[in-house]
């Protein structure tokens, strides 16, 4: 069977020499030397008795020997286990008592996170050390589950995602193509499952030299420094990253960004071609199913542009190849190879999945449409509509107009005591205009505020339940 360890193996075997991946160092990981450090890796957990098929809690800093050690436990036949970031010690938690582990996988000081989490007392500790021995390779299987992860959370508790090595393989061939070129590329990659993709291709993979749950601490200018010292040539990161990235300066010999992870909106768009003159690529997926669309700003029209200054929405290009995309009750609902079929919990399974014959659509809790052309337009999350004095609003039909307006840094549709509220981060001296151009949308109130709450995994989407707190106070 064709997975992605064995592509990685093909990557080594072509390009033994080649940098697998930098750390947030600038230490440079070779293929060859990727691969020899799994191995170790493995026959030392091996002696630990990680048996196929066992589940491994994994905390570690997202560095090479994260990569390694994800290798090493899959050659192992177990299943890793990721616990969602953005929740810190709660996530662990959550993640323990949900999956109930066999082992602790952790590295430096996150290995003291075994004496705060109860339910990991007990198990062995795997620390990345020096391995010995020759490991017996596990040949897994397609319906093997390769890893466990978490929902974000920003709907409710985190739901654990079971992810089979035969999806982890239908995710790349999904994603492969998009991000596949002639040149010897060098990606500085925020999300762990694209450098997964670039491992399998043979390419270099850049990590952040930042915490990426820390992004509000990143300068612009440390982003820049690192983009020249790395010569990064592509960048894929969450929208709150571009929005540092225009401005920065000289970004050296970066030309085309890939973003996703939260709405991108035509105005960040646009600031990164004029100011730097990058190609962008806007990605919108989900958890359960990345890529779901994806949209090249060269193709944004005019008409385009209009549409979403007047309330049409977000506009997120046409759904991928290898997904099956279908509205009902304005609601966007998936299936596909690379959109996951269940949860580890069956009751979330029964919420958010739709078994129509042997087909099974996931529920993005997504509002959107497509319009005639076959591309989607996103109106916000399912229930998150208002009633305004022209109708039913859906959250991006004013914030993506709004984004647009002058003196807007940022802005959330909710519902306030005040009844329909936008809310706008800027400069309030543009407070009237604003408020004028809200009534064209029948929305009544507008009001100035020092800053919107963001999401804790990529800070790009609004924290809705928590404005709508603040606002109460």
């Amino acid at each position: 069977m064709a997975d992605l360890m064995s592509h990685f193996a093909a990557a080594v075997e072509r390009v033994p020499d080649r940098t697998a991946i930098v750390d947030g160092k600038g230490r440079q990981i070779s293929f060859q030397d990727l691969q020899s450090r799994a191995q170790q890796l493995a026959g030392q957990w091996q002696d630990k008795d990680i048996q196929p098929g066992d589940r491994v809690l994994m905390a570690m800093p997202v560095n090479s020997d994260m990569y390694a050690s994800l290798a090493a436990l899959w050659s192992l036949g177990a299943t890793i286990v990721l616990p969602e970031p953005a929740m810190s010690l709660a996530g662990l938690r959550h993640a323990a008592s949900t999956t109930k582990p066999k082992a602790f996988c952790a590295a430096g000081a996150y290995s003291l996170l075994k004496f705060l989490v109860p339910n990991l007392w007990t198990l062995p500790l795997l620390t990345p050390g020096e391995g010995r021995g020759t490991p017996t390779v596990h040949e897994v299987q397609p319906d093997d589950t390769a890893l466990i992860s978490f929902t974000s959370g920003t709907t409710g508790q985190p739901k654990a995602i079971p992810r089979s090595h035969a999806f982890l393989m239908a995710q790349h061939d999904a994603i492969a193509p998009l991000l596949d070129s002639n040149n010897a590329e060098r990606d500085l990659v925020a999300f762990p499952v694209f450098t997964l993709i670039n491992l399998a291709a043979g390419r270099t993979s850049v990590l952040p030299n930042w915490r990426l749950s820390k992004l509000a601490r990143l300068s612009p200018a440390q982003l820049e420094n690192w983009l020249q010292a790395q010569k990064i040539t592509r960048a894929l990161i969450p929208p709150s990253l571009c929005e540092k990235l225009v401005q920065s300066g000289n970004t050296g010999p970066l030309h085309t960004v890939f973003t996703g992870g939260g709405p991108v909106f035509p105005n960040l768009v646009e600031a990164l071609r004029t100011r730097h003159r990058l190609s962008v690529v806007c990605v919108y997926g989900s958890t359960e199913a990345e890529p779901i669309a994806h949209l090249d700003a060269l193709d944004i029209s005019e008409e385009d542009h209009n549409g979403m200054a007047s309330g049409k929405g977000l506009l997120v290009g046409y759904p991928v190849p290898d997904i099956t995309l279908r509205i009902r009750d304005n609601e966007i609902q998936v299936a596909g190879a690379h959109v996951n079929e269940g949860y580890l919990d069956p009751i979330h399974s029964k919420q958010n999945k739709i078994k129509k014959g042997d087909v099974i659509w996931h529920r993005t809790g997504d509002a959107g449409t497509l319009d005639d052309d076959g591309r989607l337009w996103l109106w916000g999350q399912i229930g998150s509509e208002i009633e305004v004095a022209s109708g039913m609003l859906f959250p991006f039909a004013i914030e993506v107009a709004a984004q647009q307006w002058p003196g807007v840094d940022r802005c959330a549709f909710v519902d306030s005591k005040a009844g329909p509220t936008l809310c706008v981060q800027g400069s309030p001296d543009h407070l009237e205009d604003w408020s004028k151009s809200a009534l064209g949308f029948g929305v009544p109130n507008v009001i100035s505020v020092d800053d919107i709450p963001m999401d804790k995994r990529h800070a790009s989407k609004v924290d809705r339940a928590k404005l709508k707190r603040i606002l109460e106070t």
